[in-house]
């Protein structure tokens, strides 16, 4: 049979048949799948992950009250999302305040990229054929990996499910239906089939339509609150996913294709007693991928990435329907082409090494005026090595990135760009007889600037500077397992970490919301610690209880400028204390899950001034679920209710967030 073996899950994971546990440990070397002998698994090895790794997966992924990739993410210590304007707005994510651009995301094993803003709107992603979300702070420890895996200091890798067949069966199909406030309709199907012994496809659909509105209070200066309805947030998308998944001696190969279309309506921010806003956004993003991977002896391996994607933007600013708005009608065209290679070779027992290469072309058309069509080349290598011992694990890589832009000949491009970021990382587990380790880790990475920061036209600056980060960490894993107790598993996570970045520049939104203001800050150093716990509870043969508790504090100071008034302040959108907590209790057929989320005090300008200070929020989402065998196959009968006591809040301020709403879902797998 064959197994899908993730990143960081353990065996661990399936001693409770209800979903298991949200999975902090490790990864195993065999990041692919691979053809094995059914077996009995009667002990468990655990082998921790030497860099710091947290993942949803499975049920308990599903089970979240979340709409799209970016609403789990919030379940991660160190990370901050900011979202402008509930369902239909633009989602990213920043993982311990080192910014959007500086987190690379992958799906199924190959980076999403944006070469114009450097960002990827999460909130495209639904979690309907998700099989995994897992976030890693600095990088994946495997070694056979694309020179790609190297170059951010945080990424977020998203699965996509992977077809298992039973002995004997076919195919299946799982079908679901999401109705609930903001008149939401998301039908989904997922189609999985056996084409033969080693070849499986899997076909995915989803269409979901929102008119975005909800009601939300407003505080009036020197005047009462006031109740509006947030306008134009409605979203009319398709998504399309089709996906081949073979199996070969001593290795596989994948291949996918994606298609996401999309209109959506930008809320715009409430300023100055302004609830409604008209600008419009249509997207079209399309690529086919495909990943080869295979064992040639007990030494060497290769990976064999490729892709091409294609991407297209139409932004819309009609003064005609909304007087606020400066005329904007934009139309952008974005092809990418990326090849990787990797090689790994085993000199020894407990010693490996690799090397990796990457190509990536990017280019960039737009119905700008003076637009000077930005072609981008970029070459990315990576050695990297490993040594492994009973106690000490050890990583090292070196990744060179190489970037050559060129323009149309009568204007001027970036300078090329030639940099080498080192990274180290050391494991140590001191007791063998204790599931504690202990890590720490260096990181030194390069970020050039986007095409928009370099090339928009009237705003951007060919000599604008590059972002450098250097990251410091400190950290433990402490894990136990009783098997005739109350309390089965206790798993603890604790992180110290330091980071500085150089020439850190903040995208902040205008009035016009297409448009951005980028402020370069210099320099940042930003403080912080991440704690973990979850635990996992069994009562009898029937109830079974999860539950995870994270904590971040993060102190992000801009120290860019001396004799400035606002040295050493917070930087914006930074909470100096955040957390999350999840509940899940499983009773027979029946599921409750309780989450919370709480992002503290922290202010939206650099200026740390009481104008600027932005209140603290919370959420309570709550949801019952039960799982009834019928007609061949399992219907199972959700309903959730999201911000349950009604906290009115803005992630970004002047962009409120929903109030109380609830969503119904109906999903029959057979």
């Amino acid at each position: 049979m064959f197994k899908q073996f993730s990143s960081a899950v353990c065996l661990s994971c399936a001693l409770f048949p209800a979903g298991g546990t949200m999975s902090l440990c490790a990864q195993n070397r065999l990041d692919s799948l691979q053809r094995l002998d059914e077996v009995v698994v009667t002990a468990k090895a655990l082998s921790k992950e030497v860099i710091p790794v947290q993942q949803l997966a499975g049920a308990q992924l599903q089970r979240l009250g979340a709409h799209s990739v970016a609403d789990a993410i919030r379940y991660f210590s160190g990370v901050q999302i900011k979202d402008y304007g509930g369902v239909g707005g633009l989602k990213t994510v920043n993982i311990r305040s080192m910014g959007t651009n500086h987190v690379g995301v992958f799906y199924d094993g190959i980076e999403l990229g944006n070469a114009q803003n450097g960002t990827v709107d999460l909130g495209r992603f639904s979690l309907d054929n998700m099989e995994a979300v897992t976030l890693y702070n600095g990088q994946k420890s495997a070694l056979l990996q694309p020179a790609k895996d190297f170059a951010s200091a945080g990424s977020i890798y998203l699965q996509s499910r992977t077809p298992r067949f039973a002995a004997g069966e076919r195919q299946h199909v799982k079908s679901t239906f999401k109705t609930g406030s903001f008149g939401v309709v998301n039908p989904s199907i997922v189609w999985d089939r056996r084409l033969n012994e080693r070849i499986s496809s899997s076909v995915s659909a989803e269409y979901m339509y929102t008119t975005g509105r909800y009601k939300f209070t407003y505080r009036v200066e020197d005047s009462y609150d006031t109740t509006a309805v947030r306008r134009n947030g409605d979203v009319n998308a398709v998504r399309l996913e089709g996906g081949l998944f073979g199996s070969i001696k001593g290795g596989y190969w994948r291949a996918k294709a994606y298609l996401y279309r999309s209109e959506r309506g930008y809320p715009g921010a409430v300023v100055k007693n302004k609830f409604s806003h008209e600008d419009r956004q249509w997207d079209t993003n399309v690529f086919a991928q495909g990943s080869f991977r295979k064992e040639f002896s007990p030494r060497y391996s290769l990976l064999i990435n490729a892709k091409y994607a294609y991407d297209y933007l139409h932004y819309l600013a009609d003064p005609r329907r909304d007087e606020a708005l400066m005329y904007v009608n934009n139309r952008y065209y974005q092809h990418e082409t990326y090849v990787s290679v990797a090689n790994q070779y085993a000199l020894l027992p407990v010693w490996d090494v690799s090397f990796s290469a990457d190509y990536q072309f990017n280019l960039l058309d737009a119905d700008l005026t003076d637009f000077v069509y930005p072609r981008r080349h970029t070459q990315l290598l990576a050695v990297a090595t490993a040594l492994r011992f009973p106690s000490v694990k050890m990583h090292a890589s070196l990744l060179g990135t190489l970037v050559q832009d060129h323009v149309r000949s009568e204007a001027q491009g970036a300078d090329n760009r030639a940099e080498w970021t080192p990274t180290v990382v050391v494991s140590y587990r001191p007791f063998s007889a204790l599931d504690l380790n202990l890590r720490a880790f260096y990181k030194r990475i390069f970020r050039m600037p986007t095409l928009n920061d370099l090339y928009y036209t009237f705003i951007g600056n060919v000599d604008l500077e590059p972002e450098y980060t250097n990251q410091y960490n400190l950290g433990l894993t402490y894990a136990k397992e009783w098997g005739d107790r109350w309390l089965r598993r206790l798993e603890v996570q604790a992180d110290v970490y330091y980071n500085e970045v150089e020439n850190k520049i903040v995208a902040m939104p205008t009035s016009n919301f297409f448009r951005w203001t980028m402020v370069n800050l210099g320099k940042v150093e930003i403080r912080g610690i991440d704690l973990a716990l979850q635990t996992a509870w069994q009562w009898g043969k029937n109830w079974y209880l999860t539950g995870r508790v994270n904590y971040t504090y993060q102190k992000a100071q801009d120290f860019t400028d001396p004799t400035d008034a606002y040295y050493g302040g917070q930087i914006p959108y930074i909470p100096w204390h955040s957390g999350s907590a999840v509940l899940n209790l499983n009773w027979r057929e029946w599921e409750m899950n309780y989450s919370f989320i709480y992002t503290g005090e922290r202010y939206s300008s650099r200026a740390n001034i009481p104008v600027n200070y932005v209140l603290p929020w919370y959420t309570s989402d709550f949801s019952v679920s039960r799982t009834q065998h019928w007609g061949g196959g399992d219907l199972k009968l959700t309903l959730e209710v999201n911000n349950l006591f009604n906290q009115q809040y803005e992630v970004v301020i002047c962009y409120p967030m929903p109030g109380t709403n609830f969503k119904a879902i109906v999903q029959y797998a057979f």
